[in-house]
């Protein structure tokens, strides 16, 4: 069992940066993988990124590579999502979800937060 919870969202204009944040409970949560996932007004849930439990692996949709970065401190137990370069078509609310084994299919992860809203401004 893991509970998630975001933070860091809020209101930026395009071009600037954000940092979100995914605190998730038990000691457990070292062997889980992270997913990072959005949901504009009016459109389907869609992946933005994913780390693996350790952290050594990473993967991103094409639409962030390259501005987004993803890491994790298992330490504590959190893992972040570095946003830079922010587009008006990065708006949404952005959810961080638990995996057992690293996957960008969102059936794979049995563990959600409640989100974060995310604004870019032009």
């Amino acid at each position: 069992q893991v509970q998630l919870i975001e933070s860091g969202g809020g209101l930026v204009q395009a071009g600037g940066s954000l940092r979100l944040s995914c605190a998730a409970s038990g000691r457990t949560f070292s062997s889980y993988a992270v997913g990072w996932f959005r949901q504009a007004p009016g459109k389907e849930r869609e992946f933005v990124t994913a780390i693996n439990h350790s952290g050594g692996s990473t993967y991103y949709a094409d639409s962030v590579k390259g501005r987004f970065t993803i890491s994790r401190d298992n330490a504590k137990n959190t893992v972040y999502l570095q946003m830079n370069s922010l587009k008006p078509e990065d708006t949404a609310v952005y959810y961080c979800a638990a995996s057992s084994s690293w996957s960008a299919v969102q059936r794979s992860y049995g563990y959600w937060g409640q989100g974060t809203q995310v604004t870019v401004s032009s």
